[in-house]
Formats: structure tokens, sequence, C-alpha cells
């Protein structure tokens, strides 16, 4: 009991007399490239950027602190009628990844069972935070089975696929997001 006392006591004055020491009067400087030969990096005060961008935190962006309601901020990194929207019309196929917060999605090969032989995979990329029509962009890839050789060849795919699903996406996005304000205004 008695070292209790005593360690407290200490920490005590020890607190004290750091807090009255005042700001320590100090620039804070970060470490920048190399310059060629050295083996010492640079420094400089100014902050480097972050992936999150300029004065934003970690928190707000993971949890969508500052979204608001056109964006259809719901905590996910990028507009969520498009990203719920994309899962929805690429529902049929098998979902290899999909990343919220980056949004990702990618799917496995689907064959379609009325034309075997032959099948596709999608990489669908939601680009933005508010709902618009260059929010959305999707990379189509076919291959054909190869009846000599029992294995599968790339394809070409038809011209105007990636932008039907596109524009698919983004319909069924702005439906989303009609049923949502009119369920708002109930």
């Amino acid at each position: 009991m008695r070292h209790a006392h005593r360690f407290l006591l200490v920490m005590t004055l020890l607190a004290t007399a750091v807090s009255g020491c005042g700001p320590i009067d100090r620039q804070a400087s970060y470490p920048t490239d190399r310059p060629k030969g050295s083996d010492q990096p640079t420094y400089s005060d100014q902050k480097p950027a972050t992936i999150w961008g300029p004065d934003s935190s970690l928190s707000s962006k993971l949890f969508g602190g500052d979204q608001d309601k056109s964006s259809g901020g719901s905590g996910i990194g990028v507009n969520s009628f498009l990203w719920r929207a994309a899962l929805d019309t690429i529902s049929f196929m098998p979902v290899a990844s999909a990343d919220p917060f980056g949004g990702v999605v990618l799917t496995d090969w689907y064959e379609n069972p009325e034309t075997p032989g032959e099948r596709f995979k999608l990489n669908v990329y939601i680009l933005d935070k508010q709902l618009r029509a260059d929010g959305v962009r999707v990379s189509v890839f076919k291959q054909k089975m190869d009846k000599d050789t029992r294995q599968w060849r790339d394809d070409k795919v038809p011209d105007n696929m990636a932008v039907t699903i596109e524009n698919t996406i983004l319909t069924h996005a702005r439906e989303l997001r009609v049923a949502q304000l009119g369920a708002s205004h109930k």
C-alpha cells in the first residue's frame, strides 16, 4: 500500500512538472526522397499527401462521416446506389472479389448454359461518391473453348457490351435513389 502511494505521488509530481513546461516550440519534419548517392533522407516541414486526400481523417473516410444524402452515404467508400446496382446487375455471375471501400467488383468466369463453350468475366469499378453517369466503368473479358485443343482462348468482346452493362447499372442506381427518396418523404 505504501509503495502505491509513493508511486502515485511521484506520478503526480512528474505530471505537474511536465505540464508546467509549456508548449514545445518545434516544427514537425517529415522524411522525403533520398538524394541520389545518399543513404540519408532529406526532411521537409510539409506534411506528405495521403491516400485519403487533404484534411481528412481515416475514420471519416471509412465510416462515411462527411457524406451528404445525395451521395447515398452508407459508410462505404463509393456511391451506395451505384454499388448496390452493380451487385444487383451482375448477381447472376459468381463474384470473386468485392471491395466496397475501393469500389471494385471482380467476377469469376461465367458460362451461360444457353451458349456452352463461351464464357465471360467482368471487372466493375465504381469511380465516384456521387451518382453520376461517369461514376461506373465496366471491363468485359470473353473466352471461347477451342474445340481442337479443349483450351479456353481469348475472344473479341462485342463493342457495346461494356457500355450496355454500365447503362444498366446506372439505370438501376437511379431507380434505387428515387425509391429511397420516395420512401423518405412519406
